[in-house]
């Protein structure tokens, strides 16, 4: 059967796009009308004499078009003409539905939990999670990567070991073997792409699908993300003004394989997990067969005295990852961070990280090993957590002045966490709604965040405010701080 003159006319509107070949288009254009089903099997195409002048091109490009689909099997040629080959194509209605059957139930359900976020606020004063990249040293990191480049051999373009560069192992070893108490070997130090990798990899290493794993409520969206999956199931434990608080209903009604921990500076409460806490969840993760994931969060910006030591540091043969990243210290965009394990799962962690991920960033992970091994590290740190604080303090003064002296006494307004990292919590009792506060705040250019926006079950009696706002204020320069406050107590007292 001849092609239908109709069937044709959306080659009469093809156009052609600048810099490819147009028998290069019209190959491409005539095979989506193949397996779209709008050319059907059999149909005979119009001699290239023909189409050619109704394209407004030289038949040689026809010509072509038709040899590289006739090569292809889209087409079949014979003493009658060319003809559309018979191919097991979607018609046009259901070539045009959504591709493929979807998402896996499990990945729908995590994605739906994790909820849509409020956008990119990343860039509006008081965000979340953001250092101050205006401070970053770029001149001694670009001499690191310039080195790490000059010293370069084939190996480095390629994959990076297993485990990441032996060299960056070593110096992260060195640099936390002296910083948070662990005394560790360099294979015990696994690279990772941030935490999120790190995440990834002890949810597919530590633990089998069907087991339970322990998240901060509220608390870190990305650990529940990557543990729902990995087909785990997540069970919110409730925080309180120390930490993770779980009750002996937990511990017997949802025993635990793995359990999250942010306990340098709960993410995003800001609470600080005294000591006497740490050793009870270690001695009871080791009684439970679990493992405890300590995300070692803005540790390195304390300022409270002398930071305690890591849950990895305080028994020997402690049931404890330790997982740390240089987002905040450095750059997000860098992606690198690391994992310590314990020495009898140091290799196969290694193992699974190269077959599992086939890390790259050679150059860059050698250039962090120099960043750290010539101090600049240290000193950028120094630099930064005096200029945090700095920040905090003005932060709190403001929000003193501008909103706790004007807030209603019933609402009792408290500030916390403010004793480490890049963000506090504005907490307190009763209305106004955070949800509201929050988005009224967003309106004016402020990016406050609403607790409830990092919580997964309703506020249990005893635990953290029913409302709060968490502020960060790393990337917030100081003279922005002010007006920022003032515009962020408009929203709260409804001025």
């Amino acid at each position: 059967m001849s092609v239908d003159p109709s069937e044709l006319s959306p080659l009469s509107d093809l156009r052609w796009p600048p810099g490819l070949p147009r028998q290069r288009a019209l190959h491409e254009h005539l095979r989506g009308l193949i397996l779209r089903g709008v050319l059907r099997a059999g149909a005979r195409l119009p001699a290239s004499r023909g189409l050619a002048p109704m394209l407004g091109v030289a038949r040689n490009t026809v010509l072509h078009a038709y040899a590289q689909l006739q090569a292809e099997g889209y087409l079949q040629a014979d003493r009658h003409g060319t003809r559309v080959a018979a191919l097991p194509v979607a018609d046009e209605a259901r070539a045009a539905a959504p591709a493929g059957p979807g998402l896996s139930r499990r990945a729908a359900q995590a994605l739906a939990e994790a909820g849509q976020g409020t956008g990119d606020l990343s860039l509006l004063p008081l965000a979340l999670g953001v250092p101050d990249l205006a401070s970053f040293p770029l001149r001694a990191w670009r001499a690191s990567l310039d080195r790490a480049w000059r010293q370069a051999g084939a190996r480095q373009l390629g994959y990076a070991p297993p485990g990441g560069e032996p060299v960056l192992r070593a110096a992260l070893a060195g640099w936390l073997s002296g910083r948070r108490g662990m005394a560790l070997a360099p294979e015990q130090v696994v690279v990772t792409s941030g935490t999120q990798g790190a995440l990834d990899l002890c949810a597919r290493l530590l633990a089998d699908e069907g087991d339970t794993a322990w998240v901060e409520d509220p608390g870190y969206g990305g650990a529940r993300t990557a543990f729902a999956l990995a087909g785990l199931r997540v069970h919110p434990v409730p925080v309180d003004a120390d930490g993770l608080a779980p009750s002996e209903l937990d511990w017997t009604r949802h025993p635990p394989r793995l359990i999250f921990v942010t306990p340098a500076h709960q993410f995003p409460t800001g609470a600080v997990m005294p000591l006497a806490r740490r050793l009870a969840l270690v001695e009871r993760a080791r009684a439970a067969g679990a493992w405890i994931i300590e995300d070692d969060y803005e540790s390195e910006f304390w300022r409270a005295g002398t930071a305690l030591p890591a849950l990895a540091a305080l028994q020997p043969h402690a049931p404890v990852v330790h997982a740390l990243t240089f987002s905040k210290t450095l750059l997000p965009t860098l992606r690198l961070g690391c994992l310590v394990v314990p020495a009898a799962l140091a290799a196969d962690f290694a193992r699974a990280a190269g077959r599992l991920t086939r890390p790259g960033q050679g150059i860059e992970q050698r250039a962090l090993a120099d960043f750290l091994e010539r101090g600049r590290h240290t000193v950028h740190l120094r630099r930064m957590r005096t200029l945090y604080a700095g920040r905090r303090d003005r932060l709190c003064a403001a929000l003193q002045r501008h909103l706790l002296a004007h807030a209603p006494p019933a609402a009792r307004l408290t500030i916390r966490g403010g004793d480490a990292g890049l963000h506090l919590l504005l907490a307190w009792t009763g209305a106004p709604d955070e949800a509201g506060v929050a988005a009224r705040a967003q309106a004016l250019g402020v990016a406050a965040q609403p607790l409830g926006r990092f919580r997964m079950a309703p506020t249990a009696a005893g635990s953290m405010p029913e409302q709060g706002l968490v502020l960060g204020y790393g990337a917030t320069p100081d003279a922005l701080i002010d007006g920022a406050v003032e515009r962020l107590a408009r929203a709260f007292l409804g001025d």
